[in-house]
């Protein structure tokens, strides 16, 4: 038993790291450090897809006609030249997993991985959406949208915050592994977006968002284009918003009941008033000693009490009774991430202008 819980405590000793190492073997250095790492750590498992990959790019480049396999060839031999396949893209190394995958390398990656988004997003737009930057506060809700944003490729780079760490009854709404319970939310979000595309870049936050962070969350190397905010905590939502509307940053919140979708254009409205005027006057010191009871009845207006469903506002009379805190359901969660993904989007690609509170309700569009 001894030894076994020995082996247990080195085992936690896991560092929080959710950064990818790139390799480009067409460096002499990058070559001799990656087989360094190999020689050094035989456990990690080497994954080389990039024949596969090569193929499907040049199908993808060739759309007018369907390419035999020794015309793919062909093209694909043309591609590479004279290089070695090794030295082709790049080899990325994801420490949490012990993992190495060669890919293709970011040009090419980004082409051939969003080839399918074509024509409902544009090249033009693409380039757009590349070069903006999205920040999520709350990563419960929030881990749909990130993962939405990511994989349609909305921005080129994400900032995450959260100070909270996963536990077993997250599970019915965040996708992840049970391995990664007590890990924190902020950095499974980060791997699995990482795993997806190396290339976006990532920004974690895992102390969350607070009064002291927020400033450099919204502007630290470039300010955000939209601030997308699920966090539990009124004084966060609230504090929130004012430094957006200051920044003249749009914020875009999902309730997770009935579809709800609230958007707030201060970057084209700067007079708008706090989440259109629903926010209470209140002091924010005080708000932070409250406890989720005595928090109720000024979220209420906030999040729309009166027109969430009977189940949800039924459920807020038994916080503290029944259960401990709001109930969410993952098909509402997965909704959530595409609503704010498409919104993001549009708002962006400026095809969306307008602030406002607006629903996707199931139980009144399917009848």
């Amino acid at each position: 038993m001894i030894e076994l819980e020995e082996y247990i405590k080195q085992q936690q000793l896991e560092q929080d790291n959710y950064t990818p190492v790139f390799y480009r073997l067409g460096n002499q250095k990058e070559y001799d450090a990656l087989l360094t790492l190999l020689t050094s750590q035989p456990n990690i498992r080497v994954y080389d897809q990039i024949h596969s990959q090569l193929s499907e790019l040049m199908k993808i480049r060739n759309p007018t006609k369907r390419l035999t396999a020794a015309e793919s060839e062909q093209l694909l031999t043309e591609f590479v030249g004279t290089a070695s396949l090794l030295t082709v893209g790049v080899w990325v190394y994801y420490p949490w997993t012990n993992r190495v995958v060669h890919i293709l390398d970011e040009k090419e990656f980004i082409e051939l991985r969003t080839s399918r988004n074509k024509q409902k997003i544009t090249d033009e737009e693409a380039e757009i959406l590349r070069t903006k930057k999205i920040g999520v506060i709350g990563l419960s809700v929030g881990q749909s949208i990130a993962l939405t944003l990511a994989m349609e490729r909305i921005c080129g780079e994400l900032r995450l915050a959260d100070f909270d760490t996963l536990e077993l009854s997250n599970m019915n709404r965040i996708r992840t592994s049970i391995h990664n319970i007590n890990q924190s939310k902020v950095v499974i979000a980060a791997r699995e977006i990482a795993e997806l595309d190396p290339f976006i870049k990532i920004v974690c936050y895992t102390q969350g968002a607070t009064e002291e962070n927020l400033l450099d969350f919204m502007t630290l190397n470039g300010k955000l284009d939209i601030l997308v905010e699920e966090c539990d905590g009124i004084d966060i939502k609230i504090i929130s918003r004012m430094k957006a509307k200051a920044l003249s940053i749009p914020v875009v919140m999902e309730m997770n009941d009935r579809g709800m979708l609230d958007i707030e254009r201060y970057d084209l409205e700067p007079e708008l008033p706090l989440l259109h005027g629903l926010i209470p006057k209140i002091d924010i010191a005080t708000l932070q000693n409250l406890t989720n009871e005595e928090k109720v009845p000024i979220l209420g207006p906030m999040v729309g009490m009166n027109d969430m469903s009977p189940k949800m506002k039924f459920s807020l009379t038994e916080i503290g009774k029944s259960i401990t805190t709001w109930p969410q359901l993952a098909s509402s969660v997965v909704l959530g991430g595409a609503l704010v993904a498409d919104t993001c989007r549009r708002i962006i690609l400026d095809q969306l202008r307008s602030s406002g509170r607006y629903y996707v309700d199931f139980e009144q569009l399917i009848k």
